[in-house]
């Protein structure tokens, strides 16, 4: 009993590890997010449950518009069954040079930090699942490969367990 406390108890400390966005400062090109995020988008992606199996495939186009530091991502997603939804997330950059954000199905504010290639996004999304919402957290990372591709990988879970995975590409028009 004791070993397997203590193999929990390492496995809890080794999961609050995490590599922190600043590890990406020296890499190029370095990210813009309201020259990148600025315009019409396209992104294709999946989700992966935690066994890896692709359960949703997607198309979302995005309308990109900055005002000052506040700028609206108006994003119309087309599911592979043939569903569609939109989400409106208003930014905001802060004086540090990191980025908030609200959403209607974001519970809270989304935190978002710069640095190099790299954005890292964290938020609560209610998703909605079978007649049921939940509340999951979601890990964004975010990679500007070019000035026209940046690569998307989040991890969902929830209270502390691994749903899946969402992977994004994104194309700059």
């Amino acid at each position: 009993m004791k070993l397997l406390f203590a193999a929990a108890f390492a496995l809890g400390i080794a999961g609050c590890a995490a590599i922190e966005v600043d590890r990406y400062r020296s890499e190029q090109p370095a990210l813009d997010l309201k020259a990148y995020m600025n315009g019409t988008l396209d992104a294709w992606g999946m989700f992966q449950s935690r066994s890896g199996e692709v359960t949703k495939r997607f198309h979302v186009l995005i309308d990109a518009r900055w005002e000052g530091d506040t700028g609206t991502l108006d994003e119309h997603f087309r599911w592979s069954d043939g569903s569609t939804s939109r989400r409106v997330w208003t930014l905001t950059r802060q004086a540090d040079g990191s980025f908030r954000g609200k959403a209607d199905d974001v519970v809270g504010e989304a935190v978002g930090e710069v640095s190099g290639n790299a954005l890292r996004w964290r938020y609560v999304l209610a998703l909605p699942v079978n007649g049921k919402v939940y509340h999951v957290d979601f890990d964004d990372w975010m990679f500007l490969m070019d000035d026209k591709v940046m690569m998307n990988r989040s991890a969902m879970s929830k209270w502390g367990f691994h749903l899946g995975e969402v992977t994004l590409t994104f194309v700059k028009r």
